[in-house]
């Protein structure tokens, strides 16, 4: 092949990577605008590229934490539904137009950027935290502390989840109403997967959420993955 051809194919190349990012819809909006259209759009994926410390600090509602900077957040992204509109900011917009160009190469359809959690909180938006929406979170726990954790003479539901999960966050105000009506004979532990990974390892816990209901300190269920509440208790016998 020669060099004129190379040329043609570079130029072709070119052409076709930018006809594909201008047919991305979406665009920047601002924090009334981003907050308005969450609301109207049903199960919005909202990502937070911020460090999981700034995440924990303070967060859009139901926002998924996916560090820009982590090794697995090509990864991450890339399990989203790229079909479906993605909200995507950080603190004050450099790292959110950093995700958006890499979603824009992945074949995200429709990306919309929000200045970021400076802008927010300058607009006076609500601003939620992990303890807000999980509860207080057991940290560094060892297999032979988490065993003796799980022994009640009531029922003790273990939920192992992480901020950034998506499946978790949809998880976590279920098992909450359960453990509120259940409260009688049941005790929710939450474990935070990214504080207790020797404890995940000596388990063999390899997925999140993930799922087991203790009776008198012994396993007598156990779940990977999203359910459904009454499938839960259709489960558990609760």
């Amino acid at each position: 092949m020669n060099l004129f051809s190379y040329a043609i194919l570079w130029t072709v190349a070119i052409f076709v990577s930018a006809c594909s990012q201008q047919n991305v819809a979406g665009g920047k909006l601002s924090p009334d605008e981003f907050e308005k259209l969450i609301a109207s759009t049903p199960n919005a994926q909202i990502i937070d590229v911020r460090t999981p410390e700034e995440y924990t600090s303070g967060h859009v509602a139901h926002a998924v934490n996916m560090d820009i900077n982590s090794a697995d957040f090509a990864d991450k992204i890339n399990a989203l539904d790229k079909t479906k509109p993605v909200f995507v900011y950080c603190l004050s917009g450099g790292r959110s137009a950093g995700a958006v160009s890499m979603m824009q190469k992945s074949g995200f359809t429709t990306i919309y950027e929000m200045p970021g959690m400076i802008a927010w909180n300058s607009a006076n938006k609500p601003v939620e935290t992990v303890e807000s929406v999980a509860g207080p979170k057991v940290k560094g726990l060892t297999e032979p502390e988490y065993l003796e954790t799980v022994k009640s003479d009531k029922y003790v539901l273990v939920d192992f989840n992480a901020v950034w999960c998506g499946p978790c966050k949809k998880l976590s105000p279920i098992l909450d109403k359960l453990a509120e009506d259940k409260k009688e004979k049941l005790v929710l532990l939450k474990i935070d997967a990214d504080e207790n990974p020797e404890l995940l390892q000596s388990k063999g816990i390899e997925g999140i959420p993930y799922l087991e209901l203790y009776k008198d300190g012994k396993l007598v269920w156990s779940h990977k993955g999203l359910i459904s509440e009454s499938d839960l208790l259709s489960q558990t016998k609760l």
